[in-house]
């Protein structure tokens, strides 16, 4: 059977620009290299009776309007809301964050109170600035070189930035090119209040909370929402899988094929233009469109051959960033964590949340100076989430799964050595340092998965280890990602297309690349064929 568009990667963003696609007519095949469906959005078991997000581990960015249009919700959707946001132990004490506006207050004033005064302005100054962000996640970025048409998008795009007050329009300038301490230190006094917000800067950014455009990647994480309700966080039922499930079943009713143990190895290029793509075995597919959901790192270094592209175009993505630092393992616990800071094994508040250790900006400035000289952290940055407070469906009965998102650990090792020689070793520290604030932890250990950068890399296609599929800093966002002059999801090459988190607005489960490329691929065609009337 032939088709007109063929997506490499059956990741989320795959999944939604096939779904467009196929919706407005067109016959979409995806190929997904992995025998799941979901890329780096899977549930999967890790050990017998233990099944958990194994990569991306919770949700909030993905767009309504994605939701609404593939109807995911009658298709298992749904997403529980955190009580509140985060739970940062400290020395002798702790924080937690959120749960609205006036118990934050009410937390903060036990740090600082005029840092709790503070709060309702911060909070509307990051709200009035991500409604931006909101805005132009589903818009295509002007391209550089684009003349009028670029021009025009330019001006609409950049109203809703010029609509705000001068005071707002200075927090969006901090915002995109201050380091996350200059930005907080602006705001606030407390070192834990500080940490509480500048966490969210280094998550998925192998970077200090010093790096200059460091209060962007913050910024990145507040502009979701869960249920209507924005800022918010949740947990997806059944696992990240349970969303690409319920896209992979949206896609199939709308009559896209769905091609599992499929790896992509080249696209297949003839006088320029796109023909085809030739899987690993061997076997070869045409197709006038292919829309790759693969990072832009893989896609031009590894399936696109340097002569088919422009000099100057292989030049610049020789330079292309990636590596978020990030060393992910997924753990099978016998009992919860008991906290030295909050004691108690049965379920509690604190559980159901994001648990933080990161006490300090300065804590997280040397785990990054650490990685940078040894390849890892001596006292790691540490995301712990326990799905199975509020989600029984991913563990025996009285079990838990813990999921650990850990920072700053090199994408490469400075040494020469590899992440499979020290795997182990590191996933031993990472424990090490939990059971430094929760005594029963590592004891309660049944099982666990390791996935260091390079095993990412490998079960991925995530280069270098990258969650996002390229750094989220000022050079490579809007529409410089992935590079000025394709920040429309279009290649050099005709009919080649980027659909992923390579490009704008970046990484975490959007969903919106994958919208906004099927759009540019629907309007391609839209004014090819008028081209082939007049013609």
């Amino acid at each position: 059977m032939s088709h007109d568009v063929l997506i490499v990667g059956g990741g989320h963003n795959g999944l939604v620009c096939a779904f467009y696609l196929a919706k407005a007519g067109l016959k979409v095949r995806v190929l997904e290299a992995r025998d799941i469906i979901g890329g780096a959005c899977v549930t999967e078991e890790f050990a017998p009776g233990f099944r958990n997000s194994t990569a991306s581990y919770t949700v909030s960015l993905l767009r309504p309007k994605v939701i609404a249009d593939m109807r995911l919700h009658e298709h298992g959707f749904r997403i529980i809301e955190r009580t509140i946001s985060n739970f940062f132990p400290l020395e002798n004490d702790y924080l937690k964050l959120g749960g609205g506006t006036a118990r934050t207050q009410a937390e903060f004033a036990r740090f600082s109170k005029k840092d709790a005064e503070t709060f309702p302005r911060y909070e509307a100054a990051l709200e009035g600035v991500a409604e931006v962000l909101r805005d132009i996640s589903l818009k295509t970025p002007p391209n550089a070189g684009g003349g009028v048409h670029a021009l025009l998008s330019a001006a609409l795009q950049g109203r809703k930035l010029a609509g705000l007050d001068l005071e707002a329009q200075r927090d969006c300038l901090d915002l995109f090119v201050k380091s996350a301490r200059d930005f907080l230190d602006g705001w606030y006094e407390s070192d834990a209040v500080k940490a509480a917000f500048g966490f969210d800067a280094v998550v998925g950014n192998y970077a200090s909370p010093d790096t200059p455009g460091s209060a962007y990647v913050l910024l990145h994480h507040v502009f979701g929402e869960v249920n209507g309700k924005k800022g918010m966080w949740g947990h997806s039922v059944g696992g990240m899988g349970a969303i690409t499930i319920a896209m992979a079943k949206a896609c199939t009713l709308a009559g896209v094929d769905i091609s599992l143990e499929s790896p992509v190895e080249k696209i297949l290029v003839s006088g320029g233009k796109t023909v085809g793509v030739r899987l690993r075995s061997g076997e070869e597919l045409t197709a006038p469109i292919v829309a790759a959901n693969v990072g832009p790192a893989m896609l031009y270094r590894q399936m696109v051959d340097a002569s088919d592209l422009p000099a100057e175009f292989n030049r610049r993505m020789s330079t292309f960033r990636t590596g978020s630092g990030t060393f992910r393992m997924n753990v099978a616990l016998s009992e919860l964590p008991d906290f030295s800071v909050l004691p108690g094994k049965e379920k509690a508040e604190h559980h159901t949340a994001g648990i933080i250790i990161a006490p300090s900006l300065d804590y997280m400035d040397q785990a990054y100076t650490d990685a940078r000289a040894g390849g890892w952290s001596k006292n790691p940055i540490i995301e712990m989430k326990l799905p199975t407070s509020v989600d029984d469906s991913l563990a025996p009965a009285g079990m838990h799964v813990c999921s650990l998102f850990c920072q700053q650990f090199a994408p490469e090792l400075p040494d020469g050595r590899s992440w499979d020689d020290v795997r182990e070793q590191v996933a031993d520290h990472i424990i090490d340092r939990v059971t430094d604030h929760a005594p029963n932890f590592k004891g309660a250990v049944i099982a666990r998965q390791i996935h260091s950068p390079l095993d990412l890399e490998r079960k991925f296609g995530l280069i270098g280890g990258d969650i996002f599929h390229g750094r989220m800093s000022l050079d490579q966002l809007w529409s410089a990602r992935p590079i000025l002059g394709h920040g429309d999801y279009r290649s050099p090459i005709a009919g080649l297309y980027m659909c992923g988190s390579g490009t704008h607005p970046g990484g975490g489960v959007t969903g919106a690349p994958g919208h906004n490329a099927a759009r540019e691929i629907l309007a391609d065609r839209q004014f090819l064929g008028r081209w082939r009337k007049v013609g």
